[in-house]
């Protein structure tokens, strides 16, 4: 399990929220629990790990709003609803938009638990592959934004010349430029280099 990982468990009932936070916490969880999705709101910080655990129906926004409001924001945290007014139109909007799960609050505990740990893997795979891009995007950041225009030429397979008459310079000038790119994104090869700027988009 991923140290940094928190289920956050957002609830208008206090009981529930007792409740599910001593069977996370007997389990070997870490616990963060809100009576309000506008709390839980509130102090998201960018790159959490972890999970959300949400009530369907609570005052203000309720458990789809919250789950929109952290698409909207670009937060990936995976969702999973726990409610006791469920129904299959819901259930179904819900899944659509990602949820990972959908439970009854009288569910057996085991398929909540099996259900956190699944949103768990999730959350670390999509961390995982957010830091593999951010790693491949870093070199983009050095280049001019004429050393972009060079990059999309050669990505594109259009010759020296071809990128010269385009950008209306001499293909000498695309030659140093295109010497740059693959200096600064670190590619040995032009096959590299391609490779290199569509993994990275």
């Amino acid at each position: 399990m991923d140290p940094l990982a928190t289920v956050f468990v957002v609830d208008d009932n206090a009981s529930s929220l007792v409740a599910v936070s001593r069977l996370l916490r007997t389990s070997g969880f870490a616990v963060k629990l809100f009576s309000s999705a506008a709390d839980f709101l509130r102090q998201l910080v960018p790159d959490t790990h972890g999970c959300v655990i949400a009530d369907l129906r609570m005052p203000g926004m309720s458990g789809l709003d919250l789950q929109a409001a952290l698409d909207k924001a670009g937060h990936a945290l995976p969702v999973i609803f726990l409610t006791g007014h469920g129904d299959i139109p819901t259930t179904v909007q819900a899944m659509r938009r990602g949820a990972e799960d959908f439970l009854s609050k009288r569910a057996p505990k085991d398929q909540l638990l099996n259900a956190v740990n699944r949103a768990l893997a999730r959350d670390a795979r999509q961390q995982a592959e957010r830091t593999r891009l951010r790693q491949l995007r870093a070199p983009f950041a050095a280049l001019t934004p004429r050393e972009h225009e060079v990059l999309a030429g050669v990505v594109a397979g259009k010759l020296n010349k071809q990128i010269a008459a385009e950008l209306g310079t001499a293909e000498k000038t695309v030659k140093v430029h295109r010497a740059r790119v693959m200096r600064k994104m670190r590619a040995g090869s032009l096959a590299e280099l391609v490779l290199l700027a569509r993994r990275g988009g």
